[in-house]
């Protein structure tokens, strides 16, 4: 196991690449400063601040980005308490959580479980409770977060007062639709929505892909 000065001392942190990506940002970003934990956190995860993980582990509390709408999770802060370590215990195997977003869907890298695609991200999605492979890794997708291709890809998951209702929402809960919108009968239009816990939110998911037979 690495010891936190060989993954911290990097003549080459990756935070500086991130910034240049906060700067020149197509969104609304907001960085939240790290955890007194963070020291923890970054010898938790065995990776080194000269990868954009590790930075954003390291260096921040996590991101919220586009209005809130998308969370990568850091070392945990008190509006986003997931760190990435406990949010991924008794959660992950064979990948690793590291963001969300406000309408359920959740970021994943593979680490084997959900194909052969190694080190690559992979997408919730809550509309079909399916693994969608993103085909990009973890730096390229810190920077698609912040670009104008978001808006592209939610737009079937995203409603006229979505903004307004998201910045009242907690970054720790996501929106949940009842029907769920991955039944006939759900849609953004047709079903009622409200929040619930991240945690409830995965549990659910994963509990409904179990008992329907995907994987």
């Amino acid at each position: 196991m690495k010891t936190l000065h060989e993954l911290t001392h990097t003549s080459d942190p990756a935070i500086n690449v991130v910034r240049g990506w906060l700067g020149a940002a197509a969104t609304t970003v907001e960085v939240l400063p790290p955890s007194a934990q963070r020291d923890e956190v970054i010898v938790a995860l065995q990776v080194t601040t000269h990868s954009v993980l590790g930075a954003v582990a390291y260096e921040t509390g996590g991101i919220l980005i586009d209005h809130g709408w998308l969370r990568l999770l850091g070392s945990g802060h008190p509006r986003l308490t997931r760190d990435l370590p406990s949010w991924n215990k008794g959660r992950s195997e064979g990948f690793c959580l590291v963001g969300d977003d406000a309408a359920g869907g959740f970021f994943a890298l593979n680490g084997g479980a959900l194909g052969k695609d190694f080190g690559k991200v992979y997408y919730f999605a809550p509309d079909c409770l399916e693994w969608e492979p993103m085909n990009i890794e973890y730096s390229k997708f810190v920077w698609w977060c912040m670009s104008e291709r978001v808006s592209k890809f939610y737009e079937g998951l995203r409603w006229t007062s979505w903004k307004e209702d998201v910045s009242r929402l907690s970054a720790d809960r996501c929106f949940i639709w009842f029907p769920p919108l991955w039944t006939k009968q759900g849609g953004l239009d047709k079903s009622h929505r409200g929040d619930a816990p991240a945690a409830e939110t995965w549990g659910f998911s994963m509990d409904t892909r179990s008992q329907l037979g995907i994987g």
